[in-house]
């Protein structure tokens, strides 16, 4: 990216006040990325766990998957998503406060006694499944935020900060140039006018 200027003072102090801002913010950005970056991280680990969690589960209650064709598939459903939105590092980001479930009225004594446990097996299960995706989310929309960050961090740090410094460096000497040549017509021509008067 080519920084346009032009060989003047005014265009001069632009360029430095551009830089100054793009030196100013980097730090700043550069500090946003790494949090960025930390945060993806531990929503990575987060639903890996939930995740890891969730097959133990099943895994665990495996010997009993011959009982669940006595279930009745709508004995429970979920009701409600109470989801909030938080921010981290100014992203929007989703976290699971409550999760609502319906339970339509059974009798205890006529259903299998292990009804209840598997009731609140189907619950826990359900909690882990939504939350692993909630957090799956958050590292989506952290990484594309931070990958965003990463790109600006470049652009500032690659092009931005050297081209401008590059286009400072050079208005400088042209007007460097420029006062010498003027000085050196003013010697030539007060030189011309001294001799003039002296002959």
């Amino acid at each position: 990216m080519a920084i346009k200027f032009q060989y003047n003072k005014t265009s001069l102090n632009d360029l430095n006040k551009q830089l100054k801002i793009r030196q100013k913010t980097l730090p700043s950005i550069k500090s946003k990325e790494s949090a960025l970056r930390m945060e993806v991280k531990r929503a990575k680990d987060k639903a890996e766990q939930l995740i890891k969690e969730l097959e133990e589960k099943i895994d665990s209650y495996e010997y009993m998957s011959g009982l669940w064709n006595e279930f009745e598939p709508d004995l429970i459903r979920i009701e409600d998503l109470d989801v909030s939105v938080t921010k981290i590092a100014g992203v929007k980001i989703p976290v699971l406060k409550e999760l609502k479930f319906s339970l339509k009225p059974y009798n205890l004594f006529s259903k299998p006694y292990w009804y209840a446990d598997g009731v609140q097996l189907l619950k826990d299960l359900s909690t882990l499944s939504i939350e692993s995706e909630l957090y799956k989310e958050k590292m989506r929309l952290l990484d594309y935020s931070r990958r965003k960050t990463t790109q600006k961090v470049n652009l500032y740090e690659k092009i931005q900060i050297p081209g401008y410094t590059d286009a400072i460096r050079k208005i400088k000497r042209f007007l460097e140039d420029e006062e010498n040549l003027s000085k050196s017509a003013q010697k030539i021509v007060k030189k011309r006018q001294e001799e003039e008067a002296a002959s």
